[in-house]
């Protein structure tokens, strides 16, 4: 089962008597936190006013398989909350719209990743855009704005989402006409990862076709474990003293972390051999991709290419261009197949905003979804964008205070302190949705005359906002949009064991279906 077999496995073996154990420990703690820690505030902290307590960070542990429902019930109780953590710093979750836009605009300067982030991810994502603040994020931040708005790179991508559409097409065909089911979310995941290395390394690995002999797989199934154990760091109190014995899943991090850094350490000596070369001298098309601009960038500044500079920029990218988008497709497809009628609405507008033929292939229809026809797809937009509602790819984020504060609820925050903001239980509160909020309803999103209509940023958090604001964002929605066109035009998609199937999370920094997503194609 490779990696990620032993990961379920390291889950679904515990001992009755370690869970009892872990219970134990999670009252002991809890107690101790509620009681001695509230105690010992000192005069200064009692003449302030906080968010309401109504736990502990051990009752995370316990609730980790279901964490985002666990705070969204918490969040039907209050907008804002903390649970007592015993680092000495608090941790205080929001789901209001007016301290999101606070902490991530309005008082911009004085919330960031810090050190609590930095500590946290830096072993997977190193000095990358996700994990710092400062000069680093600003270089990293002005370099990628300006890489994505070239027309060079949209045209580029462009081809690249076209080409893995159709390639995932005819694997989906072949798997339909042997009356196979498939792991969609798997396939998407190959799909994506091919098409973010080719744009990002200006390599096809072919992981869809099988053409990586395995090392491409195992290099994506090790960095989404190591993605589910960096998160774990955010609910387990015990994990530096667990890196320090290199146990339990800090040792399964390490590990994975070995397997990425190997692969991408790899992929960057062999590129920057190649532009040195006379072969990429002769040939511009070479020069397309982000990592080899990174490293002409580099090499003209400096002389010299900063190999764990360029890794940790371009892990960064990886993660935002393949599992964002890769598991927003599969939460989008299993809407859909919880509401058929969606699929029909999405292939109808998509033929009506081409101008290919009934009878154009997969290729030549993908081809004909050029930018012109893909904003003319609302109501695809509009699913999609449902669908980030309440599967947000990031569901949930967090900025540390660097100095004292009040939230525009008149709460105080201290210097130390993390502010998590939640998209996952933003999209299932009412007061913000309606009544329907956990309702999957496109045309929510449409105006009287069926055209998108943006809702505001911290309302609708699954692309950040304020100067942090997703950069990629047009980018991924381009994706979604060609890869969803290509397959419900030619595929009608039904979940494995029917409609009324349901499927979980894998608690990870990006939201997956957990243990894949199974469906059945018929051709149309």
């Amino acid at each position: 089962m490779g990696a990620q077999g032993d990961h379920h496995r390291y889950y679904s073996t515990v001992p009755s008597a370690t869970i009892a154990g872990g219970l134990a420990l999670l009252a002991l703690c809890s107690y101790y936190l509620l009681v001695v820690v509230v105690r010992r505030g000192d005069k200064k902290a009692k003449s302030k006013r906080y968010a309401p307590v109504v736990g502990t960070v051990f009752h995370q542990m316990y609730h980790v398989r279901r964490l985002h429902d666990y705070h969204t019930d918490l969040f039907r109780e209050h907008k804002t909350f903390q649970l007592l953590a015993p680092a000495g710093r608090r941790q205080i979750y929001t789901c209001d719209p007016a301290v999101v836009e606070h902490i991530l605009r309005t008082n911009f300067a004085n919330y960031g990743k810090g050190p609590f982030n930095y500590e946290n991810m830096t072993d997977l994502l190193g000095d990358g855009i996700f994990a710092v603040d400062g000069e680093k994020w600003r270089q990293q931040r002005k370099i990628a704005s300006y890489d994505f708005s070239t027309r060079a790179l949209r045209d580029f991508s462009g081809a690249v989402f076209k080409r893995n559409a159709a390639k995932l097409a005819g694997v989906v065909a072949g798997r339909a006409a042997s009356g196979q089911p498939m792991d969609f979310q798997d396939l998407a995941l190959k799909a994506t990862m091919d098409s973010i290395f080719t744009i990002a390394f200006g390599l096809d690995l072919d992981t869809l076709g099988g053409g990586s002999s395995g090392e491409g797989s195992r290099f994506a199934a090790a960095f989404d474990d190591a993605s589910e154990f960096t998160l774990l760091r955010y609910v387990n109190a015990f994990w530096k003293a667990m890196r320090l014995l290199n146990v339990g899943s800090e040792a399964a991090l390490k590990d994975r972390v070995k397997v990425v850094d190997e692969f991408v350490y790899k992929r960057i000596r062999d590129r920057a051999q190649e532009l040195s070369g006379s072969k990429a001298q002769a040939d511009p098309d070479s020069r397309q991709d982000m990592l080899s601009r990174f490293i002409e960038t580099a090499t003209s500044e400096s002389g010299t290419v900063d190999y764990k500079y360029l890794r940790d920029i371009i892990l960064n990218i990886v993660i935002a261009g393949k599992d964002t988008t890769a598991g927003s497709l599969a939460w989008f497809l299993y809407m859909a197949c919880k509401h058929p009628q969606v699929q029909e609405k999405v292939r109808q507008e998509a033929i009506k905003a081409t101008d290919a033929s009934e009878t154009a292939t997969v290729e030549e229809f993908a081809q004909s979804l050029t930018d012109e026809a893909l904003n003319k797809m609302h109501y695809l937009h509009a699913a999609l964008t449902e669908t980030l509602r309440l599967y947000p790819s990031v569901p949930l984020d967090n900025k540390q205070c660097f100095g004292d504060d009040v939230l525009p609820d008149g709460s105080s925050v201290s210097k130390g302190d993390i502010v998590f903001y939640v998209p996952y239980a933003m999209g299932r509160m009412e007061y913000l949705w309606g009544d329907d909020a956990e309702v999957f309803r496109p045309e929510r999103w449409l105006d009287d005359c069926g055209e998108f209509q943006q809702q505001s940023p911290f309302k609708f958090t699954a692309f950040q906002a304020g100067p942090r604001i997703c950069l990629g964002k047009e980018f991924a929605y381009r994706q979604m949009k060609i890869f969803a066109a290509v397959l419900l035009r030619s595929f009608v998609f039904r979940l494995r064991d029917g409609v009324g199937a349901t499927v979980n999370y894998r608690t990870m920094i990006t939201l997956h279906v957990d243990q894949g997503l199974h469906l059945t194609a018929t051709p149309r």
